[in-house]
């Protein structure tokens, strides 16, 4: 189940990425959804209702899935704290240096 619906939220945020970059800003954006590279298909009112209308579905169907998800995977955890958890052992004591060796070469 939560495959399932993992794989479909994939597909509502990819499409919510694309509706998004169409949607003409005011900075100029992508703007391929204005109606002047479209032809006659939709105005660009029309165009621009549409990808509105759709981005706020796919918005809602984002913040859905996400809730689902959640709620789905909040009992798969671990039962109880990490305070609860002993205590690691103590860690043992390094073991003295060894000294290096001396230089097989002269140094004078």
């Amino acid at each position: 189940m939560a495959t399932v619906l993992l794989i479909i939220h994939l597909f509502v945020t990819l499409a919510l990425i694309g509706v998004v970059l169409l949607q003409r800003s005011e900075g100029g954006g992508l703007g391929i959804g204005s109606s002047q590279g479209m032809g006659s298909f939709m105005s660009g009112r029309g165009t621009a209702n549409l990808l509105t209308r759709t981005t706020g579905i796919l918005g809602t169907a984002f913040f859905v899935l996400s809730l689902a998800l959640a709620l789905l995977g909040r009992g798969t955890g671990l039962q109880g704290s990490i305070l609860d958890a002993p205590a690691p052992p103590a860690a043992t004591t390094p073991a003295a240096p060894v000294a290096p060796a001396a230089p097989s070469v002269p140094t004078n």
